[in-house]
Order: C-alpha cells, then sequence, then structure tokens
C-alpha cells in the first residue's frame, strides 16, 4: 500500500503488539534519532490508520502506520554502525532464545544514544539485527560497566521480563573492586536515593532520606591489600546505585570518576585500572515462554582480570 512517493504504509505484526510508536518508529528508521522521531509525530507526518497519534500510543495487530520519507542531514543522523563495533557485538552475545537474548556489554559504550552520544548498543544492535522487528532494553547498565545485558525480541517478552525484574525474580551479580578493606559482616546497604542534576546539566546520584528507597547486598569474594573484590546485588534497580551505596559505606569503587575519592584513584592508578571496575558478571530470569530458570555469566575482562593479578602478585 502506498501514498506518494516514499511513503510507508506498514502493517503492525502480532510481535510488535502493544509496542509504542515511538519505539515502533526507532526500529523501522535506521539512523533517526529519538528527537526527530517526536518531531515528526507531534507534526501529524506519522499516522496510524490514517489518524494522528501521540509518542506513546500503543500499536496492536493490523494497524497500519503511515511513515513519511525522511532525509537526514549529517548533524542530526544517528552514525552508522562502524566495521569495528559490528564485529564487537556480533563477537558479544552470550546467549539468544526464541524471544530475548543477552550480550556481554563492553565498556566504554553507552546502552542508548543521547546527550552528546551518536550511537549506543541498542541503536546500533538495531542496525546489526535486521533480521529484527522488535528490540528491546530490559534494563540498562552504566556507560562504563560492562557485562550482562538483556534484551527483549518481541512485545510479549519485555512485558514478561519487566514483570519478572519487578517482582524481583530476576537475579543480578555485579563484581566491583573497591577501595579498602569491605567489613565482613557489612552484607546490606539500605539507603535512600535521589537524582539531582549539576550546573552543567549531568545528573547524578545521593544518599538522601527523601529519595526512593535502594538496598544492596554486598559479599566479599576476594580480599587483598587496601582494596577489596565484592560481589554486589542489587535488591532495586535505581541509577547508579552499586556505585552510591559502596561510596556511602566509605568504600567507593575504583576507577569512578563521579562518586570515587583521591585514595580510591590512587590505588586505580597503582593498579593500572583504566575505568570504573564494575561488571555485570551473571544474570538469572524467567525465560518469558516456559518459565524456566535461565543463568547466564559474563566472563570478567582481559583488562579487568589483569588489574586483579596485579592485585595478587602485591599481596
Amino acid at each position: 500500500m502506498a501514498e506518494g512517493r516514499d511513503v510507508q504504509w506498514v502493517e503492525v505484526t502480532e510481535g510488535q503488539d502493544g509496542q509504542r510508536v515511538d519505539n515502533f518508529l526507532m526500529t523501522r528508521i535506521k539512523g533517526a534519532p529519538r528527537a526527530l522521531i517526536y518531531r515528526i509525530v507531534r507534526k501529524g507526518e506519522v499516522r496510524v490508520n490514517k489518524k494522528r497519534v501521540k509518542p506513546d500510543t500503543r500499536l496492536a495487530t493490523g494497524d497500519l502506520v503511515r511513515i513519511p520519507p525522511l532525509k537526514l542531514s549529517p548533524r542530526e543522523a544517528v552514525r552508522e554502525v562502524s566495521d569495528n563495533l559490528r564485529n564487537l557485538l556480533a563477537g558479544s552475545v552470550l546467549v539468544e532464545g526464541r524471544d530475548w537474548l543477552v550480550i556481554n556489554k563492553p565498556s566504554g559504550l553507552a546502552v542508548h544514544g543521547g546527550s552528546g552520544v551518536k550511537i549506543g548498543l541498542i541503536e546500533a544492535l538495531r542496525q546489526v539485527r535486521e533480521d529484527l522487528d522488535f528490540l528491546e532494553l530490559v534494563h540498562r547498565l552504566d556507560r562504563d560497566t560492562s557485562g550482562c545485558l538483556l534484551l527483549a525480541k518481541s512485545r510479549p517478552a519485555l512485558l514478561a521480563l519487566n514483570a519478572s525484574l519487578k517482582q524481583q525474580q530476576m537475579e543480578k551479580c555485579y563484581l566491583a573492586l573497591v577501595a579498602g578493606r569491605w567489613p565482613a559482616r557489612r552484607d546490606f546497604v539500605a539507603a535512600r536515593l535521589d537524582r539531582y542534576t549539576l550546573a552543567n546539566g549531568e545528573r547524578r546520584v545521593r544518599v538522601d532520606p527523601a529519595g526512593k528507597v535502594a538496598r544492596t547486598r554486598f559479599a566479599v569474594r576476594e580480599a587483598f591489600p587496601g582494596v577489596s573484590l565484592l560481589e554486589a546485588e542489587p535488591v532495586t534497580g535505581r541509577t547508579h546505585q552499586i556505585r552510591v551505596h559502596a561510596a556511602h559505606a566509605g568504600h567507593p569503587l575504583l576507577g569512578d570518576d563521579k562518586y570515587g575519592n583521591r585514595e580510591g584513584q590512587a590505588l586505580a592508578a597503582r593498579l593500572g585500572l583504566a575505568r570504573l571496575f564494575l561488571h555485570a558478571e551473571s544474570l538469572a530470569f524467567p525465560e518469558p515462554t516456559s518459565g524456566r530458570e535461565v543463568r547466564i555469566r559474563a566472563p570478567l575482562p582481559d583488562d579487568l582480570q589483569a588489574v586483579l593479578a596485579r592485585a595478587r602478585r602485591a599481596s
């Protein structure tokens, strides 16, 4: 079905049922930034069954979506995936199910574009995996954090996995190297967290009695002179939760340029650590269709293994 030159009418499939219009368009229009998606929806250039919609309108199976022709300027277009990034992502899939996949996210790659980031992991994967009509993040990792990242390949899977997350049926275990000797008896940090914005627009998180409830379990896996390797399991899923809770306990993560201190910086330099030492080591969740438990591990990256080797030699 066509309307004028290059205008597309796309029928919503069963796997896209319930998806928001903006997310549907992000998948269909390769290289379009979210701001542009919002603009064309707001101007009425995108129609669903010939009617105007809002970005958060939910689609239904069989809906016809009008997608206008777009010419992206180099300034506003999402960057094309480089061959290096394409190969990196292709080799980073840990496990893939029928309607989900787990990526071993590299450190330094944001999970989505925005705020000066031309392309994030989700935008890159949508370009790489052209076979998928639906691809959404189930949860997020900080830009400098590596390890297990779960994505859904269908709307029903996304809803099921989000429900598992909210009902605390999903287990996430991180490895973190912190400054100082973590007390053996301190296995829990419960401190409310509040998000705020610096004068330069950067978002931060702080402990605040008026903030949202946040709880993290900690356990010492290995102790070294001056530093401790911890297992951290976030019971809640607040932004920067592990990093802020560890700093609040007096043991900031090494390589943390937001919540660290001079002691941590000195220790990181001594161990040759060039980035945040936080790795999502394992992930467990109920498989969306069968309900069986899926448990996945991401090996510690070589650069972090080298840091631990230096710490062991110094012991």
